[in-house]
């Protein structure tokens, strides 16, 4: 029993949704695509859907978000994939289904039903799985207030568990994207909320000690409670299994009527070790989102491209990159000739409370502050070896958030720190209004950059007219000499 179709994606997440309406602008004709997804959900199977709402609108204790509302491409407010629209356009759903094996040199998916499904092309989109307690030695995961939160099942259980702890208290382990968010919602609901973390601040991974406090001063003005350094040991559970307290390594011990868990993902790859380039954690492609087997393509969280801005592959685990990255793959599979490298500039933002911050580029380097840390708008550069390579903005405007977008992309040369911090945000604007835009190039594994000699005053014209002259050299000799895998 089989079935064959062109093109096959394997993972029914956010990738698989921009892949579908990517595949339907480029004219794939009915019966050709398929989606193949193993995400349960009770009786019910689930299309590709906006997995952020989940930490969000979701939780929310008045009018929360509910599907069909946050199917894929809402997002990028685009149509809204329901299952209604994958049957008008001929795209076959395959939900529900576990693939138990992968066989890339005879180009076939096998499920756990024994249906063997061939492709021409496939798009790896599995994406990652929350990383369980178990893993480090701590066992009770499986306890009714124990939630962890990647998929929707996740959060309608958590949800559901919330909905009995008004007024009770909630710990929360972990202090990156899902710790932050979900306390957001839990004080939303009126649950009392501890964080625990062994990091000396919150999203450690992106956030400086400075950035940190402000965001960790205004939870603890909504009562939340900080405790840094220190991990979890073990759960106090009642007769019923049900946790009721939390004891830290530190011999801390919290009262719990409910525990959400946010400690990490790690990408699906199994199916496909030993039969792909793997490569920091997930599977390696080439700046055409290739694998090592020119059939197959991975997009999305498991993937490690090419990130030219900094001349290394990396894996970034976040929405914005597993929607481009996934419209890239489509583009590259049915335009081969017209598509070029993709050129990804990294984008992490979220939401919570008031706040609305973006980040760009990356944290390496030198720190430069600017903007009022007393009041609803500030941000940082980060300076690294002279060039501009990461900003970060919180409150800022559309037009604010665009231009440190198209700044940092262009990684300008920054001569005076001082300077830089005396103009804080009117640096990127005013540059923003003046220069041309234009992809960052990799020539020969070295990064080319637009340099803005001292002065750093982002208005001179003739700066800008040097600039636009040897973006368009580069341009000129790469297009004729890019490189292949």
């Amino acid at each position: 029993m089989g079935r064959a179709f062109v093109y096959v994606i394997l993972g029914g997440g956010v990738a698989a949704g921009y892949a579908a309406l990517e595949f339907t602008k480029k004219g794939v004709s009915h019966g050709e695509l398929c989606i193949i997804s193993e995400e349960p959900f009770l009786a019910r199977k689930v299309a590709p859907y906006e997995r952020p709402a989940l930490s969000k609108g979701f939780l929310l204790p008045e009018a929360p978000a509910r599907l069909p509302a946050f199917h894929t491409c809402v997002g990028a407010n685009e149509e809204r994939l329901t299952p209604k629209w994958y049957k008008e356009h001929g795209i076959e759903l395959i939900l529900g289904t576990r693939v138990k094996s992968a066989d890339v040199r005879r180009k076939t998916l096998l499920t756990a039903a024994g249906e063997t499904i061939s492709y021409k092309y496939l798009i790896i989109a599995t994406g990652a799985r929350a990383l369980r307690l178990e893993e480090f030695g701590v066992s009770g995961s499986d306890a009714e207030n124990v939630c962890y939160l990647r998929d929707l099942a996740d959060a309608t259980r958590l949800a559901d568990v919330m909905q009995t702890s008004t007024g009770g208290n909630a710990v929360v382990i972990g202090g990156g994207y899902i710790g932050m968010e979900v306390a957001a919602s839990l004080v939303i609901n009126k649950i009392n909320v501890s964080m625990v973390f062994p990091e000396p601040h919150c999203m450690g991974r992106l956030f400086t000690p400075k950035i940190a406090s402000y965001y960790e001063e205004f939870y603890k003005a909504k009562g939340v409670n900080f405790v840094k350094g220190t991990v979890l040991s073990s759960f106090v559970f009642d007769e019923d299994g049900k946790v009721t307290g939390v004891n830290l390594k530190d011999g801390t011990d919290l009262p719990a009527d409910l525990v959400v868990v946010g400690i990490g993902i790690r990408p699906n790859t199994s199916l496909f070790e030993g039969q792909l380039t793997l490569e920091k954690g997930g599977i390696k492609v080439n700046s055409r989102l290739q694998t090592s087997n020119s059939s197959v393509y991975a997009v999305g969280d498991v993937a490690s491209f090419p990130v030219k801005i900094f001349g290394e592959s990396r894996r970034l685990e976040h929405v914005d990159a597993a929607r481009k990255s996934a419209r890239h793959a489509v583009a590259a599979i049915m335009e081969p000739d017209t598509t070029p490298e993709f050129d990804y500039l990294p984008f992490f933002y979220s939401r919570v409370f008031s706040f609305s911050w973006q980040f760009y580029g990356d944290n390496l380097g030198e720190v430069i502050y600017f903007g009022d840390f007393s009041g609803p708008s500030f941000g940082a550069y980060w300076v690294h070896k002279g060039h501009l390579v990461g900003s970060f903005l919180e409150g800022g405007s559309k037009e604010e958030y665009e231009a440190i977008a198209k700044v940092t992309r262009l990684k300008p040369a920054v001569d005076d720190l001082s300077e830089l911090e005396r103009q804080g945000l009117g640096f990127v604007v005013a540059l923003s209004e003046k220069l041309p835009v234009a992809p960052v190039i990799n020539v020969g594994g070295s990064m080319s950059t637009v340099v803005l000699e001292k002065p750093l005053y982002a208005w001179h014209a003739t700066a800008g007219v040097v600039v636009a002259a040897s973006i368009a050299a580069f341009a000129y000799w790469y297009g004729r000499r890019r490189r292949r895998w």
